[in-house]
């Protein structure tokens, strides 16, 4: 799963990998697995697979989450769901119906993922006691992923709020007279500050917000700390 964040959560003392990408989280169920029989985690995910109520779940949950699903090879393995001679891995569910909620890969640092909603149901079946510790441990992680965002957000615009004063310091004096306007200084302002926009960011502070109608503030407030503390060097340098 390449491009992704991976976080690691205890649960019953076993170690959990979650990752997250395009901002959905994957679970390993081959952690979770290897909680119930670390010889024979593999066995349990494809029993789990081959179990009939299992194969309706993931029926429905890729209709609603997944519109490249393939009905029609999904019809054909629910009739043999249940029966002795029924088998079925994660890697065939994959390529028969094209799903998406379960993702697996060979190798060492392989193993085989499902979305949350899909982890928590075969947490549920290896042991309902683990499952409401394992969605406890993920809602504590989500929150402290929430409270570092909103942290680092709030830095960010503060950094942005102390760059401005620097740039708009130093843009007074040499550029702004004294007869001008409170509307026309903030005109001059306002087009000395995208100089310097376009230069880091690539493009002025109007084209950012027509790109991110539903985020709040404006572009300095999404910048990195680097690119924050090169605006500043930037904006000293006007003086």
């Amino acid at each position: 799963m390449s491009k992704s964040k991976k976080s690691i959560i205890e649960v019953r003392g076993a170690a959990i990998t979650i990752v997250s990408q395009k901002e959905q989280d994957f679970i390993s169920l081959t952690d979770i697995a290897r909680f119930k029989s670390a010889d024979r985690f593999d066995d349990l995910i494809r029993n789990w697979l081959r179990n009939r109520n299992t194969v309706e779940f993931l029926g429905v949950w890729e209709r609603l989450n997944n519109p490249s699903f393939n009905p029609v090879e999904f019809d054909g393995i629910r009739i043999q769901a249940g029966l002795n001679s029924f088998t079925l891995t994660p890697k065939q569910w994959i390529e028969k119906t094209g799903a998406v909620g379960i993702v697996s890969s060979a190798g060492r640092y392989g193993g085989t993922y499902a979305h949350k909603d899909i982890a928590f149901e075969f947490a549920s079946w290896i042991s309902v006691e683990f499952r409401l510790y394992l969605i406890k441990e993920f809602q504590r992680l989500k929150e402290d992923e929430n409270r570092r965002l909103s942290l680092a957000w709030n830095l960010n615009r503060t950094l942005s709020k102390l760059n401005y004063r620097i740039h708009t310091d130093a843009v007074k004096a040499p550029l702004i007279p004294s007869e001008v306007t409170p509307a026309q200084a903030a005109i001059t302002y306002a087009s000395e500050a995208d100089l310097l926009n376009v230069a880091l960011f690539g493009h002025t502070a109007r084209q950012w917000r027509d790109a991110n109608p539903k985020l709040e503030g404006n572009v300095r407030d999404y910048a990195g700390i680097e690119q924050l503390i090169v605006l500043a060097n930037m904006e000293g340098h006007e003086r």
